[in-house]
């Protein structure tokens, strides 16, 4: 099953990181579509993605796909490199 979530012009806050935590709980795999009022340019969106990670742990991944960034839950520990997908 796959959850999506939406950034908008309020960031990323201690509520939104909670949704996302939550949100693993039930499912592998999250996906943040980030609106035009959150993001300057495609760096925003690496940015929003390393925030989101260090706040996640070393068992998460990432990967950015247009203006989504689909999330990863592992088992365990990975290395982050740009570009994986399970």
């Amino acid at each position: 099953m796959i959850r999506e979530v939406q950034l908008g012009k309020n960031g990323i806050t201690e509520n939104f990181l909670g949704m996302i935590k939550v949100h693993f709980d039930t499912c592998r795999i999250v996906k943040v579509t980030v609106l035009k009022s959150a993001r300057e340019d495609k760096e925003s969106l690496k940015k929003y993605s390393d925030e989101i990670l260090k706040f996640l742990g070393s068992n998460y991944t990432s990967r950015i796909i247009g203006f989504k960034i689909i999330l990863t839950k592992w088992r365990k520990p990975r290395e982050k490199t740009e570009g994986e997908f399970p």
